[in-house]
């Protein structure tokens, strides 16, 4: 049902890490200028695999970003303990406490909550302690190998850094996890169920597991090792596959008479959320594209706008052949005429494919696209595939005052998940 006369949910914090480094600013700095963050893998040994090139966060540490207003998280009492953090965790920490410091909140609010996406989680400790356990034979595996991988402790390690009591949930939905995490915590905002929430995703997987799995799948970009910059093409004729990327991207989520109240910075808001299931095959895509349609169509109607209201696309753009032209094809279908003059891009086309946290990072990108005026480019794009004709900011990103933004986001079996958001006056 539409959300029109519901209370409004608003943004009002963003925090990033990014294969750029840590913060929304140079996020945007380098994906509004069209840098590319792929690079040849140098964390382990890729010369045996067909893919040698991903987006990977930079070394960061916990304090990279600045103490918060009535933080303890240094106190040799306090239980936070970066030190066993994953990758994920800790770039999720770093991006949450970001947005938090953003938005003006102090540690400890006992009304604010956390719900984010993760596609695997704490993967590079398991896979880690896995070689520990099989090759060393235990020698040294921590006993918190368990507690320390599974995915819902990234948002628990959120929640005790910033010492949140309400909700702390994790959605592992494949690609679409931190899409669906921002529906689902709109949800609970609008209702009353929630204060205050931080909503994203945080991702880091490059790992030897994931690569070679990508590889044996044939899913990732192999012919551009030589060539990182030139690997993630989404659109472009000569795409061949994906490239991993890692990095977290969060939101502070609250209603937006309560952040008015308080006089906060409101980014953009959460205007509509769809989401459906093709349930035709565990990794490829139903060829006509129908519930693809159907998510995007839900995310509009709830948003109670025009289709002619939206005014930038954020694709989910994977730089995979097939995935590429049925999401090109599914948009003309949605938009009709309109859509030879909707502009859009892939943040994916920089900073590579973070898996579960990719949907956040093409919602961050739209709302500060949104909040500054200004188009990101889709980086890469030489030759347009004929099947992908539409307007991708091909190289260079425009200036552009937009009402309204389509987030969309495709995954593993058969998912498929949009978001609208929209400008705040």
């Amino acid at each position: 049902m539409p959300h029109s006369g519901s209370p409004r949910v608003v943004i009002t914090g963003i925090g990033v890490v990014s294969p750029f480094g840590v913060g929304r600013e140079r996020f945007w700095e380098h994906v509004s200028r069209g840098c590319s963050g792929t690079r040849a893998i140098t964390e382990f040994d890729a010369s045996a695999f067909g893919c040698r090139v991903a987006a990977p966060v930079a070394d960061v540490t916990a304090d990279a970003v600045p103490p918060l207003d009535g933080d303890d998280l240094w106190d040799p009492g306090y239980r936070a303990d970066p030190k066993r953090y994953s990758r994920a965790a800790l770039v999720g920490v770093i991006a949450a406490r970001e947005a938090w410091a953003d938005a003006g909140l102090r540690v400890g609010a006992r009304e604010g909550g956390v719900v984010i996406g993760s596609g695997g989680g704490g993967i590079d400790v398991g896979e880690r302690q896995y070689h520990d356990f099989f090759v060393d034979r235990g020698k040294k595996v921590t006993p918190y190998a368990i507690p320390v991988s599974i995915v819902g402790m990234v948002s628990s390690e959120i929640s005790i850094s910033l010492r949140l009591h309400g909700v702390s949930h994790v959605l592992s939905c494949g690609c679409t996890s931190s899409t669906d995490a921002i529906g689902y915590a709109a949800a609970l905002v609008r209702s009353g169920e929630a204060e205050v929430l931080i909503s994203g995703g945080a991702d880091a997987c490059v790992t030897p597991g994931m690569i070679f799995g990508f590889s044996k799948m044939k899913v990732v970009s192999m012919a551009f090792n030589d060539r990182p910059a030139e690997a993630s093409r989404p659109f472009d004729g000569g795409r061949d596959g994906f490239v991993l990327g890692e990095g977290a991207w969060m939101m502070v989520l609250e209603r937006e008479d309560r952040a008015r109240a308080r006089g906060a910075r409101i980014y953009a808001s959460i205007d509509g959320y769809g989401s459906t299931c093709d349930a035709y095959h565990r990794v490829q895509m139903a060829p006509d594209g129908g519930e693809i349609v159907r998510a995007i169509t839900i995310a509009i109607e709830r948003s109670a706008r025009d289709r002619e209201d939206i005014g930038y696309v954020s694709y989910h753009g994977t730089s995979t052949v097939t995935n590429d032209r049925i999401e090109s094809q599914c948009v003309r279908q949605v938009f009709g005429p309109y859509a030879d003059r909707l502009p859009g891009s892939s943040v994916k086309s920089m900073i590579g494919h973070p898996q579960g946290a990719s949907g956040a990072a093409g919602v961050v990108t739209a709302a500060l696209a949104i909040d500054r005026g200004f188009l990101p480019p889709t980086i890469n794009l030489c030759r347009p595939d004929p099947a992908c004709d539409l307007d991708f900011i091909p190289n260079q990103g425009r200036a552009a005052q937009v009402d309204a933004a389509l987030c969309n986001c495709l995954g593993f079996g058969s998912k498929n998940s949009a978001l609208v958001i929209g400008r705040v006056a």
